[in-house]
């Protein structure tokens, strides 16, 4: 029998909205992964450095500090660059898709995302760029 651990990911969330962060974080728990949950840009970043996540789901409009711009600092940081960030966002229009690539997102749903889509992303490893 395959070891179903195998697919366990260190995931990160982010996003201001508490409840949808919690939520999410509270699913990929229940999937058996090792999750952390940050309320913001910064506070984000900060649990990166800490946790050293395998997956980040990274909301994008966020005040203070939005996602392009964790997403540019998370890929500045040696420790984090085999991390897997995904934009998970009501923003789905050509432009932000396109800044979404620029700022090295690997992938990028629209909220309301599917679970599965979601569960897809967690288990997904960063291809090499």
């Amino acid at each position: 029998m395959a070891d179903q651990r195998l697919n366990v990911r260190r995931i990160l969330v982010i996003d201001d909205n508490a409840d949808a962060a919690d939520l999410l974080g509270a699913i990929m728990a229940m999937e058996g992964h090792v999750v952390e949950v940050a309320h913001g840009g910064r506070e984000g970043l900060a649990a990166a450095a800490n946790f050293l996540p395998d997956v980040v789901f990274l909301d994008i409009g966020m005040p203070g500090m939005d996602g392009y711009q964790v997403a540019i600092e998370l890929r500045r940081n040696p420790s984090l660059v085999a991390v897997r960030i995904v934009a998970l966002t009501a923003w789905g229009d050509a432009e932000s898709r396109a800044r979404v690539v620029e700022c090295g997102f690997d992938a990028h749903l629209v909220k309301p995302a599917k679970i599965e889509s979601l569960l897809n992303e967690a288990i997904l490893v960063r291809a090499a760029k």
